[in-house]
């Protein structure tokens, strides 16, 4: 049986700006268990007259003994993504429930390559796995594909900018590109997919994460390119009120 999940205090220790509306929060979480690249947690704000709110985010780094890491873009109007973003600071508190979730994870014991496809802020749980691997010094190679609106979107742009081996990545556009990148802006194509990850035959894992519409076309599109349906993992997300 697992064991029942409960609310911790969760004090933040560290703030860094990804971009103009996306920020990484670090926290130091006394008790926290641990947690597998690829899961999740739940985030609790509650007022002085006691109303609660809550919403799920990412981790977005692999476990780090007491300390988690999230990444989370400011939903307008939202309830609780623009606290996080914009009004916390290092030593303020929220609570904390996780880790969260079983099958959208990777575990460094796995020798199978690794197709990552990435659409907007869903890069963060598959950022996880990538630091994952770097942490747990494997060699197995890992390709990711990333779909954004505009070079400004990126996140841990510096990080994957670095060159890692064993790990290749490419950037698709939806609304601008920019210079010297010949591919029109659009949404991801067979193309891209065929280009950017593994043959089928080769047996990837792959894990999609982004919007559900982003999900279910890359999802098809690796269906239609030959994956095995039980290689391709997804995990979507859609308009929760932040």
């Amino acid at each position: 049986m697992r064991p029942r999940l409960i609310w911790r205090t969760a004090r933040l220790r560290e703030a860094r700006v990804e971009t103009g509306t996306a920020r990484t929060l670090v926290f130091e979480v006394p008790g926290w268990p641990g947690h597998a690249a690829g899961q999740h947690v739940d985030v609790r704000l509650t007022a002085d007259d006691g109303y609660t709110a809550q919403r799920s985010y990412s981790l977005a780094a692999p476990a780090d003994g007491e300390l988690l890491e999230l990444t989370v873009e400011t939903v307008p109007d939202g309830e609780v993504s623009p606290y996080l973003t914009e009004v916390m600071r290092p030593g303020d508190e929220v609570e904390i429930r996780g880790p969260v979730g079983g099958w959208f994870v990777w575990r460094p014991a796995s020798k199978a390559p690794v197709l990552l496809v990435a659409g907007g802020s869903g890069i963060v749980p598959l950022m996880a796995m990538i630091r994952e691997r770097r942490r747990a010094a494997s060699r197995v190679p890992f390709r990711l594909v990333y779909s954004l609106r505009a070079p400004e979107s990126r996140y841990y742009a510096e990080e994957l900018r670095r060159p890692e081996p064993g790990l290749d990545v490419t950037y698709l556009y939806t609304r601008a590109t920019p210079d010297g990148v010949s591919r029109p802006a659009g949404r991801i194509l067979l193309a891209d997919l065929a280009e950017g990850g593994w043959p089928a035959g080769f047996e990837p894992d792959c894990y999609v994460c982004g919007p559900t519409g982003f999900v279910e076309a890359a999802a098809d599109l690796l269906l239609a390119l030959g994956h095995a349906p039980e290689r391709i993992r997804t995990e979507r997300f859609g308009p929760t009120g932040g």
